[in-house]
């Protein structure tokens, strides 16, 4: 996803939502940003255009994508818990932009969750290293099974 271009699609009403999030936080904007570039050129590095689809890719990228973003913004504010509210909001704002299935939106809701736990529980971790081993105990989720997801496992639709 090109960043630039994704913006330049925005409407009128999700300009305005995303002004109503960064107002507020002006100095939020380039961290966030920052971390958006930085995952997606990790992600087409280490997994091409995999990470695109439903798959465990995927829920790395989100996850990866979420404790980036607290991170970057945990060294402007010096705090956690601001931080973890930061990532939840401007990730939560993006999937309501996003259009994606039910499904789909809820495994990308928990992996960012997933990503923000990381980061709660060791903001000074190796995040890349320790994504990718909860990829491989990730859990392949249905809307059956979505009730009972530990919020410390990254989940997947797509083999």
């Amino acid at each position: 996803m090109a960043i630039w271009a994704r913006i330049q699609r925005l409407n009128f009403k999700e300009i305005f939502i995303l002004l109503q999030l960064f107002l507020p936080n002006p100095f939020y904007i380039f961290p966030t940003y920052h971390a958006t570039r930085e995952t997606m050129k990790l992600c087409d590095r280490l997994y091409g255009r995999k990470h695109y689809q439903d798959n465990r890719e995927n829920a790395f990228r989100h996850a990866y994508w979420n404790f980036l973003i607290a991170e970057k913004i945990f060294h402007k504010n010096n705090s956690v818990e601001a931080s973890l509210i930061w990532a939840k909001k401007i990730t939560d704002v993006h999937e309501r932009l996003a259009p994606n299935k039910a499904l789909v939106r809820a495994m990308d809701l928990h992996n960012n969750e997933v990503g923000r736990n990381l980061f709660s529980n060791n903001p000074k971790g190796n995040a890349v290293e320790h994504l990718q081993d909860m990829m491989k105990s990730a859990v392949k989720i249905n809307a059956s099974n979505l009730s009972i997801l530990d919020k410390n496992q990254l989940v997947f639709i797509k083999d």
